[in-house]
């Protein structure tokens, strides 16, 4: 195989794999951060009692959020949402 079809080869092979990333971003990597929250109430989509603090990072679009499972995949949402305190509190007493 030529060296020049190898690299293209490689080259769509990198390209599918992050398009995959985007698409699934559980199913590899964890959320590097939350660039928006909702505050819209989805606690009956909720899925098991736990969840993940993304904090706001050096990159200018990561904002504090709660990272919660859904059926449909994590969610980030705004822990300052009174249904979002109200979830983790009673994930806290089980």
């Amino acid at each position: 195989m030529s060296p020049r079809i190898l690299s293209i080869a490689l080259l769509l092979l990198f390209v599918c794999s992050a398009y995959s990333d985007m698409r699934h971003p559980g199913s590899r990597l964890s959320h590097p951060c939350c660039a928006s929250v909702t505050t819209l109430n989805i606690t009956d989509k909720v899925i098991g009692n736990t969840y993940r603090e993304k904090p706001a990072g050096p990159q200018s679009p990561c904002v504090h959020a709660l990272l919660l499972k859904t059926n449909k995949g994590e969610v980030c949402v705004d822990p300052k949402s009174e249904w979002v305190k109200n979830l983790i509190a009673n994930m806290r007493k089980e």
